[in-house]
């Protein structure tokens, strides 16, 4: 794991987080943390992990999210090299086996 990403900042935010209970809670807390355009953008590359779990092509995830290449690339490059976040929620959500 990144050890820049460990700070007790991060750790007072993941904390935070983790006390949500809704989706609205999850709504309320993104909405002050985060810029609209920050959120959607995480949300892209969460929809396009998705579509490379299904194996889908780059070219089909740009034309359906709007996702450029080298942010498909990017999150592809999590997938495969990562922490396994995604595969972590992929499994909970029964995304995937």
């Amino acid at each position: 794991m990144n050890q820049k990403l460990h700070t007790p900042e991060v750790d007072h935010l993941f904390d935070a987080i983790l006390t949500l209970k809704t989706r609205e809670e999850c709504y309320q807390l993104f909405s002050d943390v985060c810029t609209i355009k920050e959120l959607i953008a995480m949300a892209q590359r969460y929809e396009v992990a998705m579509m490379l779990e299904q194996k889908m092509t780059y070219l089909d995830i740009a034309d359906k999210v709007g996702a450029s290449t080298a942010t498909i690339s990017r999150v592809n490059r999590s997938l495969t090299y990562g922490e396994d976040g995604y595969n972590l929620v992929f499994k909970r959500l029964g995304i995937k086996k």
